[in-house]
Order: C-alpha cells, then sequence, then structure tokens
C-alpha cells in the first residue's frame, strides 16, 4: 500500500461518525513518504479541522519553536520533513469547558489501525510524541515529568548510549495554553 492510497482512505473514513462520537468526518493529514521523522499528537483541533492542516492554533507558536531551537532551520522545514499526524485524526468538538475535548478510549481504538499503517509506511527513525494520548500511545503509566527530557527507544527504555531499538521517541508536553505541566512553575 502506498502512502497516498492510505491517505485517501483515512480522509473516506466514517468510523467516528457512525459510532456517533462526531457529526462528520473531517481528517487531517500532512506528510511525505520520505518523511523519516514523525510527529504524533492528540487530535486535531478546531483551527486545524478547518484548515486541514496540523498544528495551525495558538499551539503552533510554542511547537515551532521548540522544533526551530532544536534544530530545524524554519517552519516551513519542519512541514517538510516532518510528518504530522495525531492519535485520532478528526477534531473530536469541543469539550464541557469550552477547551478541545479529549477523545475518548473508544475513538482511540476506532483510528488505532490508521495510526498502526502510518507508522508501517513512514518507518520513522524519531517518533516526536506531542501530549498525553500519544504518550499513553508508547509510554505508558509514565507521569510527563518522567519523560521531558529524555529519549526513549520503542521498547519504552530510556537511551542514554549506545545501540538502540528505532525508532527514537522523543515525548513533549503539548504545548496549547492549557497544558497544566507547561503552566506549572517549576518546569
Amino acid at each position: 500500500m502506498s502512502l497516498a492510497r492510505l491517505h485517501r482512505e483515512i480522509l473516506a473514513c466514517t468510523r467516528c461518525v457512525e459510532a456517533g462520537y462526531l457529526p462528520r468526518a473531517a481528517p487531517v493529514l500532512s506528510g511525505y513518504p520520505d518523511n523519516r521523522i514523525m510527529l504524533i499528537g492528540q487530535a486535531p483541533g478546531a483551527v486545524e479541522a478547518v484548515r486541514r492542516l496540523p498544528f495551525q492554533g495558538r499551539s503552533r507558536n510554542v511547537l515551532m519553536g521548540w522544533l526551530i531551537r532544536a534544530g530545524f532551520s524554519s517552519e516551513a522545514q519542519v512541514r517538510r520533513q516532518v510528518y504530522m499526524t495525531s492519535i485520532t485524526k478528526c477534531f473530536p468538538g469541543k469539550g464541557t469547558g469550552g477547551g478541545d475535548r479529549r477523545p475518548g478510549r473508544a475513538e482511540v481504538d476506532l483510528c488505532r489501525s490508521h495510526l498502526d499503517r502510518q507508522l508501517a509506511l513512514i518507518k520513522p527513525e524519531l517518533l516526536i510524541l506531542v501530549g498525553g494520548l500519544a504518550h499513553e500511545r508508547f509510554l505508558p503509566a509514565r507521569p510527563l515529568d518522567a519523560l521531558v527530557g529524555r529519549l526513549f527507544d520503542l521498547s519504552g527504555q530510556e537511551v542514554t548510549s549506545g545501540t538502540h531499538i528505532r525508532p527514537l521517541l522523543v515525548p513533549l508536553p503539548h504545548p496549547s495554553g492549557a497544558s497544566r505541566w507547561l503552566n506549572a512553575v517549576e518546569n
């Protein structure tokens, strides 16, 4: 299967609509078959759902700033060299508190095969995990303080030196203003 074909399948997906979680499907996809870095977020936000591109909302500037400080020359380079996806592919709607609703376990399960196939096709050497749902998928049952600033291999072992199983995992907090971790004074 080609990445283009997988993207067509994801764009045609209506699983969450049929299950009653979403009024309409609007998957957000961005990336190229030659990308060896994959960034995995939680789910697209409202702005991303309209523009159909990842990280377009308020968290964009924070995330792009981090990636540029890590060595990318510009946002354009990030968007060309990093395959950006998410645990769930569509905007889940607003939550009761006004922020974006966190997708539930059933929604995550409905999208799981999409992400599995993206991983199999891209074969990333580096996975940048942004936010709680991405951390839970790859590095479960660990507090954010035990993840940020460290590298892990796919088996969940911290990488300090030597050989390791690819891809490397780089956990980051979510860059939104609502992130409790980013807003904590000690961080």
